[in-house]
């Protein structure tokens, strides 16, 4: 231990890449170690939703993982019910098919790129943490101990974490399913390009095209529930497939084949000292819906700039609180969404599955509950609490309203600087003159529409302050909404 670094994040998987690519694109030292040797060979997750693609375009990375990924906007539910994605405000209205080893190389390619350091083959054995930093054991892959010191530490270790059992913190919950099948597979006869799920009495079984000539089969029975390690052959997904949902595709030749148990678990905090925890290191669910790798990479779009901001620009330390308080209210929306789809699916008796599917089929048959179905899945819809007598705005995502004028011409685009904005009616002159002192840290543009509001975005994407353009926002008021969130200007603290 011969150095501080600024942020060391345990786990390799898509929630640490993010945020260790934030960090360092921030300009932060940021290290990462990673239990696993070489590239990952996992595919659990299958599908990059609207909201988490809308994170990703503000890195300037959304359009190569569309050029990867298949656009599915429209998910078929249990035999009869179609969820249309393609109604939502977005750039991207629709779910992005993609296995999970895919989204890893993407992010990883981008972590290198901005100055991240990989330690593979490094398992955290313990920490122990001060007023100044985290110490953290680690034993190599040649099995030396050694300690690397920094002054935060993000867990993003998996549902196993380490860095959470290193805490003594619990992990409360319950198992609600046992022995999920799950497969790629090649297909002779495939389904259309859309999601296509269903149950019946005994089982469920879903499927979702790549776009690649390769399917995602997830399948269950009431019948076959085995441990985990039991072995496992296409065979029994074959079966159970062609059971519930009449045919069986003619699926061949698998390239990743797996048997799982499902969880519902959710740490009672995100936040101890100068740790975080994200991903499924805080939360796992069903994978119903497709929510886990979303929800842990919009925990990392969260936390990345809130730790950049304290670092390196002084930013008020009660900002690190709003982590934890944001995204365990995120992932108890996540936990209910996805256990929801998950138990309708498991329901025994006909009558429980019938009255669902009847259920379904006419809230998609209204367009308001429809497209609010489709929000609440793909993200679009999560909103932040505010505090009481706030604008009814703060807390909400910020749309990718179009911007006028030279340079970037819409919302996300602008937030690829990383930085806040400050989106102000066109002619408003003020605020610019308000935000002085904090350039390179607030960004003000103008919105191409007739709004009449000042809004404060974060550099997730959400709002943190609005107030009716006018009088009624001096400087002084924008000022202090800026002084508030993004810190006094100019001075950084000392690291």
């Amino acid at each position: 231990m011969d150095a501080v670094t600024d942020v060391v994040v345990v786990g390799a998987g898509p929630t640490g890449l993010l945020v260790a690519g934030d960090l360092a694109a921030a300009g932060l030292s940021c290290l990462v170690l990673e239990r696993r040797h070489g590239e990952s060979n996992l595919s659990r997750a299958a599908g990059v939703h609207a909201r988490t693609l809308e994170q990703l375009d503000a890195r300037d990375l959304a359009d190569d993982f569309v050029a990867v990924g298949l656009p599915v906007d429209a998910l078929r539910v249990f035999g009869s019910g179609v969820l249309d994605l393609s109604r939502l405000a977005t750039r991207f209205p629709y779910l992005l098919a993609m296995p999970q080893f895919t989204t890893e190389r993407l992010l990883t390619e981008r972590a290198r790129k901005m100055g991240v350091e990989f330690v593979p083959g490094a398992e955290v054995t313990g920490l122990r943490q001060d007023a100044d930093g985290v110490d953290l054991d680690v034993r190599t892959h040649d099995g030396r101990d050694c300690t690397w010191r920094a002054h935060y530490v993000v867990g993003a270790d998996g549902a196993r974490s380490a860095v959470r059992h290193s805490l003594g913190l619990p992990f409360p919950g319950m198992s609600v399913a046992r022995s999920l099948l799950l497969c790629d597979v090649r297909m002779a006869d495939p389904p259309p390009n859309v999601l296509t799920a269903d149950a019946r009495k005994d089982g469920f079984a879903f499927v979702l095209p790549f776009g690649d000539g390769w399917y995602r089969v997830i399948v269950w029975s009431r019948r076959r529930r085995r441990p985990d390690a039991a072995p496992i052959e296409l065979g029994e997904i074959r079966e159970i497939t062609r059971r519930v949902l009449g045919t069986d595709f003619g699926m061949h030749d698998p390239r990743w084949i797996s048997r799982f148990s499902c969880d519902e678990r959710q740490v009672p905090a995100y936040r101890v000292g100068r740790v975080f925890l994200a991903g499924d290191a805080a939360h796992v669910h069903s994978p119903a819906g497709g929510l886990g790798m979303n929800t842990g990479l919009q925990d990392a779009a969260n936390l990345g700039w809130k730790l950049a901001a304290v670092i390196r620009d002084g930013a008020p330390a009660w900002l690190l609180d709003t982590y934890g308080s944001e995204r365990h209210h995120a992932g108890d929306i996540s936990l209910r969404i996805s256990g929801r789809l998950l138990r309708s699916a498991m329901a025994r008796p006909r009558t429980l599955r019938a009255a669902w599917r009847v259920l379904l089929r006419t809230a998609m048959r209204d367009p308001h509950v429809a497209l609010r179905m489709a929000e609440t899945i793909s993200g679009i819809g999560l909103t932040y609490p505010a505090a009481a007598g706030a604008h009814p705005l703060v807390g909400r995502r910020a749309p990718d309203l179009p911007l006028a004028g030279p340079g970037p011409k819409s919302v996300y685009q602008a937030l690829r600087c990383r930085c806040w904005l400050l989106v102000v009616p066109p002619g408003s002159r003020v605020p610019a003159q308000a935000a002085a002192g904090w350039e390179g840290r607030v960004r003000v543009v103008t919105a191409n529409d007739a709004a009449r509001t000042l809004v404060l975005v974060r550099p997730d994407g959400y709002v943190a302050w609005a107030a009716a353009a006018g009088s009624e926002s001096s400087a002084d008021r924008i000022r202090g909404a800026l002084a508030q969130w993004c810190g006094p200007p100019p001075t950084p603290i000392a690291r």
